[in-house]
């Protein structure tokens, strides 16, 4: 009976997480982080002239082609800010910058924020949101926060039937910073 109950468990264990998926590690050097995906992960860099003067954003995306994929795009984004703008240290101006952070990203979707919540990331202030889109068809959850003058943002996108799912969980838990290492004498 033992037994049984054992193999039921080790089954239902491998019916949740199943082993064999591809997910692959992959690591930003210059971003200095790490994260897994379901694939390959291909870097676009963007620039923009704002008004704090011209920003380089470097974004990460995988995308899948699969219609019965839990998400259809998993990304990472970086941004590294000008001195004596933003920084993790200013805590008034950075909730200001998180405040226009969340409207932009919802109005450049024609979207609906569904909530919005304040994070810690390992000791760095962020905030994690989710927006709704396409008449609330379409997800977008985004996990962001600053470390120093560099601003990550983490986000998945998927359908409303695939909303909650184990995938983006799995995706923004994976998320690593990477310290640089020293040059060596």
């Amino acid at each position: 009976m033992l037994k049984a109950s054992l193999l039921s468990l080790i089954f239902l264990f491998f019916n949740f997480f199943p082993s064999n998926d591809p997910w692959l590690e992959f690591k930003s050097h210059e971003g200095a982080f790490s994260i897994s995906a379901p694939g390959k992960i291909k870097e676009v860099i963007k620039k923009a002239e704002t008004g704090l003067g011209s920003l380089e954003y470097h974004v990460f995306i995988h995308r899948n082609n699969d219609p019965n994929a839990e998400n259809m795009v998993y990304m990472i984004s970086y941004c590294d800010y000008p001195e004596h703008t933003v920084h993790s240290d200013s805590t008034e101006l950075l909730n200001l910058f998180f405040d226009a952070s969340i409207e932009e990203s919802v109005l450049s979707v024609n979207g609906k924020l569904a909530y919005s919540s304040t994070l810690d990331f390992n000791g760095h202030p962020g905030r994690i949101w989710r927006t709704d889109y396409g008449n609330g068809q379409g997800i977008i959850r985004t996990k962001a926060f600053m470390k120093g003058r560099r601003y990550y943002s983490i986000q998945t996108i998927c359908t409303l039937e695939n909303s909650m799912n184990l995938s983006s969980d799995k995706f923004f838990n994976s998320f690593r910073i990477l310290e640089k290492k020293e040059k060596e004498k």
